[in-house]
């Protein structure tokens, strides 16, 4: 009788684990990134900062992933990409990098992409990521501190004063581009990985 050793095993063990499993599993390291980002502002009594998009989108992705839920991963996955840049842009340039943060970032975006492989992208999920995007906005201005101004629910991103005689102005600007960019993002993930070839 073969002795396998405990490496083969765990192999074995992986290969032969149903894809509804595989993506359950991926589902926790978007759950522990959300957590390690929780217990940060926890600690610095800033939890309004995980209304963030980028923050939020992780319980998004663990959700769908745990769930089989292919649209909350798709809409996750769009996310990804305009959270990593405005996070290196506000957050690691003139701050630096943190555990936690680069957690929820750099591995968000690579479970993504794993989990774009899986489920693909449907041309229309961009519309569901922009009502996601207002949906958590209207909860950031409802349920977050001014100060933080999380998502910009409640003010003009400083440096921007002088662009925008009102609020209302820059968050119309705002809604725009963010329009703009999700779509461009959604055709073009939807190009590379068509949810209609990996249903068919």
């Amino acid at each position: 009788m073969q002795n396998l050793t405990t490496p083969t095993r765990v192999f074995d063990l992986v290969n032969n684990t149903s894809p509804v499993v595989k993506m359950r599993l991926l589902g926790t390291l978007p759950l522990i990134f959300f957590v390690a980002q929780a217990v940060h502002y926890w600690r610095i009594e800033q939890l309004g900062h995980m209304l963030w998009m980028c923050n939020i989108g992780n319980l998004l992705l663990a959700i769908g992933l745990f769930l089989d839920k292919p649209l909350f991963i798709r809409v996750a996955i769009i996310w990804t990409i305009p959270g990593l840049v405005v996070w290196l842009i506000f957050v690691v340039w003139p701050w630096g990098v943190f555990l936690s943060s680069t957690m929820a970032h750099i591995g968000e975006i690579l479970v993504a992409m794993i989990a774009l492989r899986k489920v693909g992208m449907d041309r229309r999920a961009w519309l569901y990521a922009l009502g996601w995007y207002l949906f958590i906005q209207l909860l950031s201005r409802l349920f977050t501190a001014p100060d933080l101004n999380v998502n910009l629910a409640h003010g003009i991103q400083p440096g921007w004063e002088n662009l925008f005689g009102a609020y209302w102005q820059f968050w119309l600007a705002l809604t725009l581009a963010t329009t703009f960019i999700l779509w461009a993002l959604g055709i073009m993930l939807w190009k590379i990985r068509p949810a209609e070839t990996i249903e068919a």
